[in-house]
């Protein structure tokens, strides 16, 4: 990305609140080759949709879900419609009123995820249950002869309407494979534009489901890391710079631009955990946070601001495990020292603050945290 500071800051103020610049940058990267798919469309009725959902053939997953079942688990974030919504949502069926479609994942099961549509879908279930959030679902917020009306009350031909409307869905195939889940990645990331807006990691963490993002967690939890971060993140860039550090520790020289690619293909060929060392990720993570925290503290991850870098904390993360892997310990004093002094290094500003994402920032970063740790 090529903005300066100030149209930054405009950036971050057009998109979701929620967002943090480095959250924008990667969402505005460009995939130079994005994958192709293959979907077609369908019609459902709305009887035939609910009771499908409630019998499980279309599933809308929770957010970060590890379903083994479920090829594309966890897309969506919680239910956020309040009760107006809900209930003009359903006036709108009863008066035959237009609807936007769904998109829906369908998996080799042949069950149905919902891609984007959740609400709608959660909305009619409940209707037709007649329940909730374990309140009676009576409509209120809608035109005098709706009011009150459950589906229970409503008259045959009101009923008849409902029923046999139509929702058009978009359906989209996938078979499991990383070339697949990268197709609808891309899918999801151009839907995902309406209410809370994804970060790339929540949606890779929902898209890549398994014992690779179970470890993330585990690691992100370390009472070191916490110490150092403050406050688990509820967009989950704690979780995303921890990933950061074991791709670019074991893969560095796999590293291209986008970034949110880069790691998505990393989790895509790890997703159980193959071939990385879980035992040396853990301890080298472990270590290099215990070693910054015990002297250099919080101020060396924060080096020129209140805000974490997460440019500056992946490049620290790697330097120190590298040098742990010589096989004799560091002290936090010659740990504090080195980093003071890579500190000053005119060139670690340069690839902290601002292009950390293009290839020749990260290599740099890394080569400069390497040799600073590599004179103790």
């Amino acid at each position: 990305m090529s903005e300066t500071s100030d149209e930054a800051l405009s950036i971050v103020e057009d998109e979701e609140p929620g967002l943090g610049l480095d959250d924008v940058y990667e969402l505005r990267e460009v995939d130079p080759d994005p994958a192709q798919i293959s979907y077609s469309g369908t019609d459902f009725d709305i009887e035939g949709l609910v009771r499908r959902h409630n019998r499980g053939d279309i599933v809308v997953p929770s957010f970060g879900n590890n379903d083994a079942t479920v090829e594309t688990a966890g897309f969506q974030r919680r239910f956020v419609w309040r009760r107006p919504q809900m209930d003009r949502f359903i006036e709108s069926l009863l008066l035959g009123y237009p609807i936007p479609g769904i998109f829906l994942v369908q998996q080799q099961d042949r069950r149905y995820l919902v891609l984007d549509g959740q609400q709608r879908i959660k909305t009619m279930s409940a209707f037709y249950d007649g329940i909730f959030a374990g309140r009676e679902f009576a409509l209120q917020n809608v035109a005098p002869r709706f009011q009150d009306l459950t589906y229970r009350t409503l008259t045959p031909e009101q009923r008849r309407t409902l029923d046999n409307t139509f929702i058009q869905a978009t359906v989209v195939k996938t078979d499991g494979t990383r070339e697949s889940l990268d197709a609808v990645y891309q899918i999801f990331e151009r839907l995902n534009s309406g209410g809370t807006q994804l970060t790339p990691h929540e949606i890779r963490v929902a898209l890549y489901a398994g014992e690779l993002i179970e470890f993330l967690t585990a690691l992100n939890e370390k009472p070191s890391w916490r110490a150092l971060y403050g406050p688990a993140s509820p967009r989950l860039r704690d979780q995303e710079i921890v990933l950061r550090f074991i791709a670019l520790y074991t893969s560095p020289g796999n590293y291209k631009r986008p970034l949110k690619k880069y790691l998505n293909d990393f989790v895509g060929a790890h997703r159980n955990l193959e071939d990385l060392p879980v035992e040396i990720l853990e301890s080298r993570f472990e270590r290099a946070t215990e070693l910054i925290l015990a002297r250099a503290g919080r101020r060396a991850l924060r080096a020129r601001g209140s805000q974490l870098n997460a440019a500056l904390t992946e490049a620290l993360l790697v330097g120190i495990a590298r040098r742990l892997d010589a096989g004799t310990e560091p002290t936090p004093e010659d740990i504090d020292e080195q980093i003071r002094r890579l500190l000053e290094e005119p060139e670690l500003e340069q690839v902290t603050a601002r292009a950390t994402a293009d290839e020749e920032s990260v290599r740099t970063r890394l080569a400069l945290a390497t040799k600073a740790f590599a004179r103790i």
